[in-house]
């Protein structure tokens, strides 16, 4: 049998007061005991003290035992629950255990008895929270919609993703590049009402500013030269789901102008017709500038930002939630290594640690490539330091340097970080360098590094 905690609380309900006492000198020795003589009582008990177990009299002067029991349970439906019962009331015992009791208990008692089935409702008490709180743990370091992240600011965007996924109001995600703007606006789409309907994808900096105007709104036959086939645009294919509009700030003035009435009219027509085509689309849009800076330059609309700034998201770079870059790395392992022949690899401490250090003006997206590969070309089931390209991590510090300048710096860096990584253990980081202890000695008196 499993130790119980030693202090749980239990309460005992009873309007007899010899019953009451004898509860208390059987448990108190090794349980917190409170005692209540009413359900009126027990209630204001119960709900000014974290209780665990509750021996309740079916018999009550005020509050009948089972609507007490079923009260209860509604203010806590986690808190155990013993009737105490005579033996002509079993029948309704056996009622309240339907309604959530654990077990009932016969007047007169077995001291032992008693004991008994209390541990073991307290250990069932015990395991069901243990299990509520590794489930918890779980989902919290579970990929949120194919997002990872347990760090303070993306929770709070998980968060905030489950809030707008309620609304139909436009929502404008603004970060970095590679910060994983178009996963945000997945997830919105996939915990929305939408669901079921599609998801349409705009890529405003790809498509050409001459045929952005067709893509969106769709052409009928004859629209324009080499306008062969009435064609619907993606605003129409997108009816009843969402439109995700990224990099919405490469749109020209004239076409931010016909998008902002269509989100506020929810209807447009395609090229070439006079017919007014109806829309129902949530719209999501996605930036990576300042775009307060570009309304300043009059090259994005303020209406149109204030329209589509409804719900605004803000995605922060890797850079600052770097507890999260050993999660992004096995999560992005695991990727890579679904449909391979080779077994999934991993990171070890030392390189993990490096990585960790490193700014990621690529966010995510040059995460990814560096894990793609490494896990491509390196054939040990573990990716050391070693394996890392250590001059793209500190290339953005050596630029513009003479040769002989940027060797020395990297030289310096490299010693430095490994050193930092081993924590200036130097017979580890001489075998790391595969240098010999001594050279390793000069390097860092040459270096000008201090030990």
């Amino acid at each position: 049998m499993a130790e119980v905690e030693k202090r749980a609380t239990i309460l005992v309900v009873d309007d007899e007061h010899g019953v009451r006492q004898s509860f208390y000198v059987v448990l108190k020795d090794e349980f917190n005991v409170l005692l209540a003589e009413s359900g009126t009582e027990a209630i204001d008990i119960f709900s000014k003290n974290s209780v665990d177990l509750i021996l309740l009299d079916i018999l009550l002067p005020d509050i009948d035992g089972i609507e007490l029991l079923e009260r209860l349970k509604e203010l806590d439906p986690n808190t155990e629950i013993i009737m105490v019962t005579a033996v002509k009331e079993i029948q309704t015992a056996v009622k309240a255990i339907k309604l959530g009791a654990y077990e009932y208990i016969a007047k007169p008692f077995i001291v032992d008895d008693v004991i008994t089935l209390i541990h073991r409702v307290l250990e069932k008490h015990n395991l069901v929270k243990e299990v509520t709180y590794l489930r918890n743990a779980l989902e919290r370091y579970q990929p949120f919609e194919k997002m990872v992240g347990k760090d303070k600011k993306m929770r709070k965007i998980f968060e905030l993703i489950s809030k707008i996924s309620e609304s139909d109001g436009t929502v404008l995600i603004q970060g970095e590049s590679g910060t994983g703007k178009e996963l945000v606006a997945r997830a919105i789409h996939r915990r929305s009402s939408r669901k079921d309907h599609p998801f349409v994808v705009i890529s405003c900096a790809a498509i050409p500013s001459t045929l952005m105007e067709s893509e969106i709104f769709g052409h009928n036959k004859g629209a324009f030269t080499g306008a062969v086939n009435t064609t619907m645009g993606k605003l129409e294919i997108a009816h009843k789901g969402t439109v995700f509009l990224d990099d919405i700030d490469s749109l020209d003035i004239n076409m931010q102008g016909k998008l902002l009435r269509v989100i506020q009219e929810k209807e447009f027509e395609r090229l070439g017709s006079t017919k007014v085509i109806k829309i129902d689309v949530k719209f999501i849009a996605a930036s990576n500038k300042d775009l307060g800076e570009l309304i300043s330059k009059a090259e994005f609309r303020q209406d149109l930002f204030y329209r589509l700034n409804v719900f605004p998201v803000k995605l922060p770079p890797l850079r600052e939630r770097r507890d999260d870059i050993p999660l992004l790395l096995n999560r992005l392992l695991e990727l890579h290594s679904k449909g391979g022949s080779a077994p999934a690899k991993s990171f070890s401490q030392d390189a993990i640690q490096i990585l960790m250090k490193y700014d990621w003006p690529g966010n995510i997206r040059e995460l990814e490539n560096l894990v793609e590969r490494l896990s491509t070309l390196c054939k040990e089931p573990v990716i050391h330091l070693k394996d890392i390209p250590i001059f793209t991590i500190t290339k953005t510090e050596i630029k513009d340097m003479p040769l002989k300048e940027a060797v020395k710096t990297f030289e310096k860096q490299y010693v430095g970080a490994i050193l930092e990584s081993v924590d200036w253990n130097r017979t580890k980081a001489s075998e790391i360098l595969g240098i010999h202890r001594n050279t390793l000695l000069a390097k860092i008196n040459e270096l000008d590094r201090k030990i």
